[in-house]
């Protein structure tokens, strides 16, 4: 054996010790900044149908982040000898959870969008009022169902003669996770064509910018984590040659994504003309939700929006 045999694993537990401290710092970053957006939009906003799962995502990037601060600063301690029994499994399935909720309500948001832009008439005339709500509550109790009873965790609920129930569940996270992106890609993809394309074109709103930077900041850096997570439930064959600290990678590159959304959210509201215009918080996020398209003037503005009347 050479000897940069020997020096593997320094040099693995060294990048994962640096990678863990990238991420708390982030992560710390994100929970203040998501925090406020669950403040804002939970008691000082009045809240629509995409306000409310814009609160919804919040929240879960919120409890992402502030587990994945707890799990890396257990592999930070972990690296000084010092150890939490018990702690590390139950870490991992809150993040589970919290993540496929996250990509839910991104999904939702895009769904909900691109239904509002192809079929309007409809969607301001037929959709139950209560919806926002319900999904966000369904989507809630399907990502929990889901992340508790998935791999590991699954087992240590119930014993080895349901272990082939555990598998099958594997297998309905992991087809709802791909179901989930192909909803989120088909969606946006059917949005910005619509908005871009044809000969009835949509004005661009805050709105539009807000998702589409969103969705933009998950496929750029939220992804990696459903993929790791895909790959080891499902070959877990080729877990020995993902490259040391993989998991410390799509962690901190699904931080960056949880982090980002609200720092998308008040830039996009601080924006006005080409110009950074400084203003409340509040403010800022009610503009980065403005769903009609702005005049020069700053007023905004009726043009291209269809005038529906719904009768009773």
């Amino acid at each position: 054996m050479n000897t940069s045999d020997y020096n593997q694993p320094l040099y693995c537990a060294t990048i994962s010790y640096t990678l863990n401290l990238l991420i708390v710092i982030i992560a710390l970053v994100g929970v203040a900044g998501n925090a406020i957006v669950l403040w804002l939009l939970g008691f000082h906003m009045r809240r629509n149908a995409f306000s409310v799962y814009i609160l919804n995502l919040a929240g879960a990037d919120f409890l992402f982040l502030f587990f994945q601060t707890l799990y890396s600063l257990d592999k930070i301690l972990h690296h000084f000898h010092i150890s939490i029994t018990g702690v590390t499994m139950y870490l991992i399935m809150v993040l589970n959870c919290a993540y496929l909720a996250s990509l839910s309500m991104l999904s939702a948001i895009s769904t909900e969008r691109c239904l509002s832009a192809l079929w309007p008439i409809w969607y301001r005339c037929q959709r139950p009022r209560h919806t926002s709500a319900v999904m966000c509550a369904l989507l809630w109790a399907l990502s929990l169902t889901l992340g508790l009873l998935e791999g590991k965790s699954c087992s240590a609920f119930f014993n080895d003669l349901v272990l082939a129930w555990c598998r099958k569940l594997d297998f309905i996270t992991f087809a709802w996770l791909i179901v989930l992106f192909v909803v989120l890609s088909g969606s946006s993809l059917a949005l910005i064509i619509r908005v871009f394309c044809g000969s009835h074109r949509i004005p661009v709103t805050r709105l539009y910018v807000t998702i589409a930077l969103t969705v933009l900041a998950f496929l750029l850096f939220g992804l990696s984590y459903g993929i790791y997570w895909f790959h080891l439930g499902w070959i877990d064959e080729i877990h020995s040659g993902f490259p040391c600290s993989a998991f410390e990678i799509s962690a901190l590159l699904s931080c960056v994504n949880s982090c980002a959304n609200p720092i998308i959210y008040f830039l996009v509201g601080s924006i006005r003309h080409h110009r950074f215009q400084r203003q409340t918080l509040k403010v800022l996020l009610q503009r980065a939700m403005q769903d009609t398209p702005e005049k020069e003037g700053g007023e905004r503005s009726s043009s291209g929006q269809e005038t529906v009347l719904c009768s009773s």
